[in-house]
């Protein structure tokens, strides 16, 4: 069975993460989600890691603030897919997991979106469209998606259109 497997550092980071979770549900994609630290649990961590890939994860996603190590940790034990959704907080407010989530070392690639609910969601996008690759299914859904929101566009436009 194939999932994208989600992956928060504190339990202080589902409330964004559950976009992430709420738009896998949208499209019947299958995932899972725990919490589990590069830091304050780190041999959960690589447990988690080997056992999900054991069962079919095909990406992960990492959400985490601060020294956001999470998505560095995974890329370091998997050449699966790792994406990282950086966390607002600390005294940075978010400006340092960001740092961290992009700034990895050539070879170890972490696929870094926004910060806060955009990053959730377009972390679940962007493995979507992984999975779509070999999921024509998902694909379609994925190409109807887009429509309907272009069309939403349209249709928003024309609330407020001035045109000459």
């Amino acid at each position: 069975m194939k999932f994208v497997s989600i992956i928060m550092g504190s339990k202080s980071d589902y409330e964004i993460m559950k976009n992430c979770s709420d738009t896998f549900e949208k499209f019947n994609v299958k995932y899972e989600m725990i919490i589990s630290s590069a830091h304050r649990s780190p041999t959960r961590t690589k447990n988690y890691m080997k056992e999900a890939e054991e069962k079919g994860a095909v990406v992960f996603i990492a959400a985490a603030g601060m020294a956001a190590h999470l998505a560095g940790a995974l890329a370091a034990s998997t050449t699966k897919p790792v994406i990282g959704v950086p966390m607002k907080g600390g005294a940075m407010d978010g400006m340092d997991a960001m740092l961290s989530t992009v700034q990895m070392p050539a070879g170890m690639p972490v696929g870094t979106v926004a910060l806060g609910r955009a990053g959730a969601v377009n972390a679940a996008y962007l493995a979507m469209q992984i999975l779509a690759i070999s999921d024509k299914e998902l694909a379609v859904k994925l190409k109807e998606d887009r429509i309907i929101k272009e069309k939403a566009v349209e249709v928003d436009s024309l609330t407020i259109e001035v045109r000459l």
